[in-house]
């Protein structure tokens, strides 16, 4: 059944089937349709260089009114690329998006995201192997499931493409909680909590956690969030796992088991050179319900145990 076009957006419309075709000429395999209904797309970039290869892929949605009044919203996945990199890489395609505000912007967010490949292997080149730095191996293991794109939250994000644009009332950072450390094995994991009602606010809380070095120093930094819709009566939520392969989903699971609201959680961990392989999940997700018991998310320890788990202390006796 073909898809009913709102006439102002048939200029839009027949941009990005051009923009697509022209993209999909180029790139070949790389690009790739996920839901045409939906403008869902994504390509797998990398660097082309033979030493210190570095990929990322690039997940884009594009709405209704791109390119004349909206940007592409967009995901990157890419198990090297950290929370002081990954804003600097934002920052510069937001940058090229104000520059070439109403045009086609794609080809010119691919390649640039491609440069900054180039410049990071190349800065690298003396230290070693960049995709690897922060990485344990564990998470080296499981490193190609990074290119495979969270589509469900992708399209969650299409239905609330309107919140993305709404900069008002929200411009003050939420306060943020910190939790309890747990510590296994030398790895050492800590919550951090912030009430929030738009993605705006998602966006200056992760700023604000990264001003403090010792949380920008850590090896991961999972998060996720959900946020009420009071007029759809539908949640906008969303999560990343920062290099640490299927955590975000995990977290944001624990927050839908927990039927939480506009609150999003941060768990930090910083690797102590120890595998702990399928506990790390659980250290997560207990640091994650400890903080939203203590803040008053969920009613009581005992009803969270009910909901995600068994909730254990880093030195707890052995059960049967």
């Amino acid at each position: 059944m073909a898809d009913i076009i709102n006439p102002e957006n048939e200029g839009d419309l027949q941009a990005q089937i051009e923009e697509v075709e022209a993209l999909s000429s180029i790139y070949g395999d790389e690009w790739c349709v996920i839901d045409e209904s939906s403008r869902i797309f994504c390509i797998k970039i990398s660097n082309d260089l033979d030493e210190l290869k570095l990929t990322a892929c690039l997940q884009i949605i594009l709405p209704p009114d791109y390119p004349s009044a909206a940007p592409p919203i967009y995901q990157i996945n890419a198990a090297w690329l950290r929370g002081p990199e990954r804003a600097k890489l934002a920052n510069s395609l937001e940058d090229l998006y104000v520059e070439h505000a109403g045009e086609s912007i794609l080809y010119l967010w691919v390649e640039r995201i491609r440069e900054f490949l180039i410049e990071k292997a190349q800065s690298s080149e003396t230290v070693g192997h960049p995709e690897k730095v922060n990485m344990t191996t564990e998470e080296e293991l499981d490193d190609d499931d990074e290119d495979i794109p969270n589509f469900r939250t992708l399209k969650l994000n299409t239905e609330n493409v309107h919140l993305f644009m709404d900069h008002a009332n929200d411009e003050e950072v939420p306060p943020i909680k910190h939790g309890m450390t747990i510590t296994d094995r030398r790895s050492t994991f800590q919550p951090h909590l912030a009430p929030v009602v738009t993605p705006r606010q998602v966006k200056t809380v992760l700023e604000k956690l990264y001003e403090n070095k010792k949380i920008a120093s850590a090896t991961h930094n999972i998060y996720a969030y959900r946020i009420y819709c009071e007029d759809k009566h539908s949640f906008l939520q969303d999560c990343e796992d920062d290099g640490e392969t299927a955590a975000g989903g995990r977290l944001l699971h624990l927050l839908q088991i927990l039927d939480v609201r506009n609150v999003m959680v941060v768990v930090s961990r910083w690797y102590g050179g120890i595998l702990l392989g399928p506990d790390r999940f659980k250290h997560i997700n207990n640091c994650a319900r400890n903080i939203l018991v203590q803040e008053g998310y969920t009613a009581s320890v005992d009803e969270a145990n009910k909901s995600g788990g068994k909730i254990k202390k880093p030195k707890s006796k052995k059960t049967k």
